[in-house]
């Protein structure tokens, strides 16, 4: 299974952050969205980043309620591990895993087009494991 069939069920829509924004500014975006991360851009598809709710709450314990006004690029992981769409969902599942990132940044041609998380590819792993059996009961019931 490839990261483009979690795509076909999930969709490619990707909220972005421009790394000039505000910590406050990410959070009304994660709150809004309903969503643990954003992939931070300073336009044009380009992933310069990523930032977490848990990197909000680490740097609010270090550094008070001023990170809050401070730009997101100050707290935005700038090493983004990245996968393209005919990734391997399994290797990437590991890769995620021994990483501990649970957000990636999917590209094609070096521009941002989706963003998958742990839970996407969860339920499409479920989704595949449910056909499967589906398959199997009919098999068994011819």
């Amino acid at each position: 299974m490839k990261i483009s069939d979690v795509l076909r069920s999930k969709g490619t829509d990707v909220v972005t952050v421009a790394p000039e924004s505000t910590v406050g500014e990410l959070l009304a975006l994660l709150a809004e969205h309903r969503i643990g991360a954003v992939v931070v851009s300073a336009g044009e598809g380009s992933v310069d980043g990523i930032v977490s709710e848990r990197d909000v709450v680490r740097r609010l314990h270090s550094d008070g309620l001023a990170v809050l006004e401070g730009p997101v690029s100050a707290i935005m992981t700038a090493e983004v591990h990245t996968c393209g769409e005919h990734d391997d969902v399994r290797e990437l599942a590991g890769e995620m895993t021994d990483r501990r990132i649970r957000h990636v940044p999917v590209v094609r041609d070096g521009k941002l087009v989706a963003i998958v998380s742990i839970g996407d590819i969860v339920k499409q792993r479920i989704r595949d494991l449910a056909a499967e059996r589906d398959q199997l009961e009919a098999y068994i019931t011819q």
